[in-house]
């Protein structure tokens, strides 16, 4: 089908001026596009304002038939690299918030193609418009216009691509957050991704493996628990082992018998914020054609009260026969949690990492600006936080001290306490101690993502709502793992 030029538009980059510099500093699309334009977009640039800021974007109309609405967006400094203060790609990061506030105001304007300016990183470039450009509006009479972004010009088209499935694959985590939980359950989530990739395990599975601590949160919905088992094989070699990643399925989360307060509950929708982006990132892995073993483990399920549901003060039994103790039921992520890692182990996985919007003790310490990783491995520690840097979704390490371990191993009736001897200090540090007591493999993280779980405008590249970080991270890291020797 024809584009007609009236629904043609276009995003170019343009940098900071140096001090010794008079002139305005275009991308190399954009100088060829002033070329191409005789110095009109230089001369509009000159009477419509002040230089651009990062970020800033103005749009420009008419300049030539082919592309009607121009808009032209700020990247900052050229030649700028990784910041180590910031713990992260400071060009990548420009390019990706400049874009998206092109394509948004081209979007706003209803044109519903829109070439882009590498400015420079394509992946970067796609994966702001991508993301930008995703808005969920499922249930509502009124939509946002779709907007096909492409690349402008041919300055790399395969990692244009790749940026597309990065951003894809977050958009995919985003949209399973984001619909409401009675059309996102734990089976319609299972079904959802077995439709791109794989089945699931029900109750009498679950109930054959001796999940008694993820059985006992399911107990109080009507909904039935499912453990979703996702295999990716993109490696005919398996000495290595597989990368087993391990997600938070809380469809919704009410606390249980410990109820949360009314006010924000509707956005324990996306308590399997963990789960959907574990699954989307082996999407995304596999629409990447990676080198490399995966295995997504999620278990499924609601959190509810009723007169079957567990109640403070119950104990059970995980997997690997340990006894719990649940004096607190909103503190259920880490029950369904221990037994799925305790299952990830018959892998032999060569890394295993866990996802989970697990303590909003996390959200406290860290806020929206990075998720935080307890690990018991270097490695594993180097690899997660070199792909936080290329992605711009940052990790940051937190303690795995036996300080915290010994508070959750006193309990009067069991093993372990799922809220620990001292339930207000240090909570994230705590809930991650407990989760430790079902790991043996030697490389083990978990990424608490609360904090990260929803965008109000801290990533400019982001609509408010849920995030689906860090999605883009895990497939990062993945990536990594499959260019290891």
């Amino acid at each position: 089908v024809a584009i007609q030029p009236a629904n043609l538009g276009l995003v170019l980059g343009v940098y900071d001026k140096d001090k010794d510099e008079g002139s305005i500093r275009f991308t190399d699309a954009g100088a060829s596009f002033d070329k191409l334009v005789s110095g009109k977009l230089t001369q509009m640039l000159s009477i419509s304002g002040p230089p651009l800021k990062m970020g800033k974007s103005r749009v420009f109309y008419g300049l030539h038939q082919d592309f009607p609405s121009v808009a032209v967006v700020g990247l900052g400094k050229k030649g700028v690299g990784v910041c180590g203060k910031e713990n992260w790609d400071i060009c990548r990061e420009n390019i990706r918030a400049a874009v998206s506030v092109g394509c948004k105001q081209l979007q706003d304007l209803e044109i519903p193609h829109v070439e882009v300016d590498s400015c420079g990183d394509s992946q970067s470039a796609a994966e702001g418009a991508v993301l930008s450009l995703f808005e969920y509006d499922e249930f509502k009479g009124k939509k946002k216009i779709h907007v096909t972004p492409q690349l402008h010009g041919s300055a790399d088209p395969g990692a244009w691509e790749k940026g597309v499935l990065y951003g894809d694959g977050q958009n995919l985590a985003r949209s399973l957050m984001e619909a409401p939980a009675n059309h996102v359950t734990p089976k319609l989530f299972a079904d959802t991704i077995e439709q791109k990739l794989s089945p699931f395990s029900d109750r009498s599975w679950i109930e054959s493996e001796q999940m008694g601590a993820f059985l006992s949160v399911s107990k109080g919905s009507e909904e039935p628990p499912i453990f979703l088992e996702v295999h990716y094989t993109g490696a005919p070699d398996s000495s290595k082992g597989p990368l087993v990643l391990v997600g938070k399925g809380i469809t919704f989360d009410s606390g249980g018998i410990s109820l949360k307060s009314s006010s924000g509950m509707d956005a324990m929708r996306a308590d399997m914020g963990g789960a959907a982006s574990v699954c989307s990132t082996i999407v995304t892995a596999a629409a990447l054609k990676l080198p490399v073993n995966i295995i997504g483990l999620t278990p499924l399920c609601e959190n509810m009260p009723s007169g079957k549901a567990t109640k403070p003060g119950d104990v059970v039994h995980a997997k690997n026969g340990k006894t719990i103790q649940v004096d607190n039921t909103d503190a259920e992520g880490r029950l369904i949690l221990a037994d799925a890692l305790c299952y990830a182990h018959s892998f032999n996985p060569r890394a295993l990492v866990n996802a989970a919007t697990l303590t909003g003790a996390m959200n406290v310490a860290l806020g929206s600006a990075a998720s935080g990783v307890f690990t018991n491995s270097d490695w594993l520690w180097d690899q997660l936080y070199k792909a936080s840097v290329i992605t711009g979704d940052r990790v940051w390490r937190m303690p795995l001290f036996q300080h915290y371990t010994r508070q959750v191993t006193e309990s009067a009736l069991a093993d372990l306490n799922n809220i620990g001897k001292y339930s207000g200090s240090a909570g994230a540090c705590t809930a991650a101690a407990f989760l430790q007591e079902f790991v043996t493999a030697s490389h083990w993280a978990h990424l608490d993502i609360a904090g990260v779980m929803t965008n109000k405008d801290e990533v400019p590249y982001l609509r408010k709502g849920m995030s689906g970080r860090p999605t883009r991270t895990l497939v990062e890291f993945a990536a990594g793992l499959a260019s290891e020797p």
